[in-house]
């Protein structure tokens, strides 16, 4: 819960700044300030096999392709749309992950409540089909970095791999992030304090968060519980930039929370399916870390 809402205010914060950097921009200051803290954190060792480099850097692709597709999906639709269609994602990795038919029911309310996000806009307003690709992309490197994430806290025992995984996603947005906002982005000491209060708000804790939930639950819950997404990035959007909300995307706001309220509830996986081998004991030696 503490992860989705500094997610989902960090991107409305983000987007507030697309007047003076273009999303690719936001989106180098997120990781390029979130890998910087993260290393000096963590202090993270080499992966020693070619399997944990293949964990870390599917990981690190998977985080990157979550910004770099987000944020113009952000500048081209209004951040609850956007993020409704990025919560498919993780959607299809709860109804993957089912097992019982409430497991269903849940899913399919929470379904009810994207239809009712996306339905008011599209008489009136049409919605930028480019816009909704982008965040289909995004939802789609979203439920690969559920997947890689949960697949490697079992495999580690640590966040090294995802301090690691953070800076391969730097390398790879942040010389696109400096070719098209190169010099505002060292220009000024106010965008470059308000990118780092980003990085630490909506990438450095969120993703601690996400391993640690991860560790505790399983994929499926947590795909379910991104059905929170949307109305957080929607309540994060009224806040923080006066995007409000119809009344039928209230309801869905509802719903949605219905849904993960209730697939909380009657989730009955336990640790002995689902907790990672050797959770009793720490297995990042390979990593680093305490």
């Amino acid at each position: 819960m503490a992860s989705i809402v500094g997610i989902q205010f960090g991107q409305a914060w983000g987007k507030s700044l697309f007047g003076e950097l273009t999303p690719l921009g936001v989106v180098a200051l997120r990781l390029g300030f979130a890998a910087i803290v993260m290393l000096a954190v963590i202090r993270p060792r080499a992966p020693a096999d070619r399997g944990e480099w293949l964990v870390v850097i599917g990981l690190g692709m998977a985080i990157a392709g979550m910004n770099l597709f987000i944020y113009p999906a952000l500048d081209r639709l209004p951040v609850g749309v956007a993020v409704t269609f990025q919560f498919l994602g993780p959607f299809a990795v709860a109804l993957v992950g089912s097992r019982k038919w409430l497991d269903a029911v849940w899913a399919v309310l929470a379904c009810a409540g994207v239809v009712l996000f996306v339905v008011p806009d599209t008489p009136t307003s049409p919605l930028s089909w480019l816009g909704i690709v982008f965040a289909l992309l995004s939802g789609a490197s979203w439920a690969a970095y559920i997947v890689v994430n949960k697949h490697a806290g079992n495999k580690t025992g640590t966040p090294a791999a995802l301090a690691l995984a953070v800076a391969c996603a730097a390398a790879v947005t942040v010389p696109v992030g400096l070719v098209t906002d190169g010099a505002a982005l060292v220009g000024s000491g106010r965008i470059v304090l308000i990118g780092l209060a980003i990085a630490v708000i909506s990438a450095v804790i969120p993703y601690l968060l996400d391993w640690l939930a991860l560790r505790r639950i399983s994929a499926r819950l947590f795909g379910v519980l991104g059905s929170l997404e949307p109305a957080i990035g929607a309540l994060a959007a009224a806040v923080l930039l006066t995007e409000r909300l119809s009344l039928s995307q209230t309801v869905a706001v509802a719903l949605v929370v219905t849904a993960s309220v209730c697939a909380s509830a009657t989730d009955r996986e336990r640790a002995g399916s689902d907790r990672p081998a050797g959770q009793e004991r720490c297995r990042g030696t390979r990593f680093g870390g305490p």
